[in-house]
């Protein structure tokens, strides 16, 4: 008997149906692990609102820590190998004070020392790993931006080499990137605040890479801080990341510009008692500051919490470091109106850098 053409291909089909449907039912499913949910606490927004408060009740402290840099951190000293972890005696107080000494451990020779009294920064550089091409008393604003300084010098076939280098190690370096971060301020009632939840997969180093809790899927509550703008507008100002595993925790702040990016990203680690004064326990026992636009990261660790001096009060001239060991000055502000001198005023506008 022979076939038609199209009685062969209606054949073939239902040959073809019946293969498949027979293969799938001796199909293997292979199990593939998801991350494990972590149960999330729940919480008001008056409740985050008040463990903002209860961090910004730390008007002052004074503490030994471990410094780690990461990335291009000890660029800005000149030293990036030699320095990479150090030892680091920290003084802060509000509004936004902070003077912070810079160590090699074991041998304990002070690397740098530098403060902020909140409008003005000065960092001294004593020790560069032997050159001396580094050792410089840099001085500057706070708020102002040195990029069209960075620019100038890097341009200038004849400009001094030391000075540049200096100029562009420290032109985004401020202290005042770590008071933010240890210093939170507090909710301010004349700003918006608004509350949203979210769900990010995490890996736990701390458990077995075949542990079912080593990828997990944590939540968090965010609580955004808005200004208010003169058109009436809003302008993302801060960013709260709360823990909501096992509790409520502050776990990271980040810190937005005028354009709304980040400026700083910082994360609180395990948290436990510093000093031995009950009402700061609780508080982040490791902080890290992570500032993407200037290019570093710096991790600050607690070295002993019990020592840690709380609530003291310091006269305004230890956020100002006086350049006691005669080491050559570099004016950033000087250098920058120097510069700038002639351009077109469109060029010698500072903007406004926290």
């Amino acid at each position: 008997m022979t076939l038609s053409r199209n009685s062969f291909i209606r054949i073939a089909v239902v040959a073809l149906l019946a293969a498949l449907f027979l293969s799938g039912c001796n199909i293997v499913k292979k199990e593939s692990k998801a991350p494990t949910l972590l149960k999330a606490e729940e919480a008001t927004q008056a409740e985050l609102m008040n463990e903002v408060n209860r961090f910004a009740r730390v008007n002052s402290m004074r503490a030994k820590m471990d410094l780690k840099f990461e990335d291009n951190s000890f660029a800005q000293f000149g030293s990036k190998e030699v320095y990479r972890s150090a030892d680091g005696e920290v003084v802060v107080q509000r509004p936004a004070n902070i003077l912070l000494k810079v160590s090699v451990p074991v041998i304990k020779t002070d690397v740098a020392q530098m403060t902020s009294d909140g409008q003005t920064f000065r960092v001294a550089i004593l020790n560069d790993g032997g050159s001396g091409k580094y050792k410089k008393f840099v001085k500057g604003t706070n708020n102002a931006d040195y990029s069209s300084l960075q620019e100038s010098l890097n341009n200038a076939p004849d400009a001094n080499g030391a000075v540049k280098e200096s100029v562009n190690s420290f032109a985004n370096l401020r202290p005042q990137h770590f008071t933010d971060a240890m210093l939170v301020r507090p909710i301010d009632t004349a700003n918006v605040y608004t509350v949203s939840t979210i769900f990010q997969v995490e890996n736990d180093e701390t458990q077995n890479k075949k542990s079912p809790l080593y990828t997990v899927m944590r939540g968090y509550y965010m609580l955004d801080e808005f200004t208010k703008q003169a058109d009436g507008s809003l302008k993302i100002a801060r960013r709260f990341w709360f823990d909501r595993v096992g509790g409520i925790r502050l776990a990271r702040q980040q810190l937005f510009d005028a354009k709304g990016e980040i400026d700083s990203d910082i994360v609180y680690g395990a948290q436990g008692n510093l000093s031995t004064n009950a009402e700061y326990a609780n508080l982040p026992l490791r902080i890290q500051v992570t500032r993407p636009k200037d290019k570093y990261t710096m991790s600050l660790t607690y070295q002993t919490p019990e020592d840690v001096r709380i609530g003291s009060t310091y006269k305004p001239e230890v956020f100002v470091l006086q350049n006691s060991w005669n080491l050559a000055e570099v004016d950033l502000d000087q250098k920058l109106r120097e510069a700038t001198a002639g351009k077109p005023t469109a060029n010698t506008n500072t903007a406004a850098r926290p």
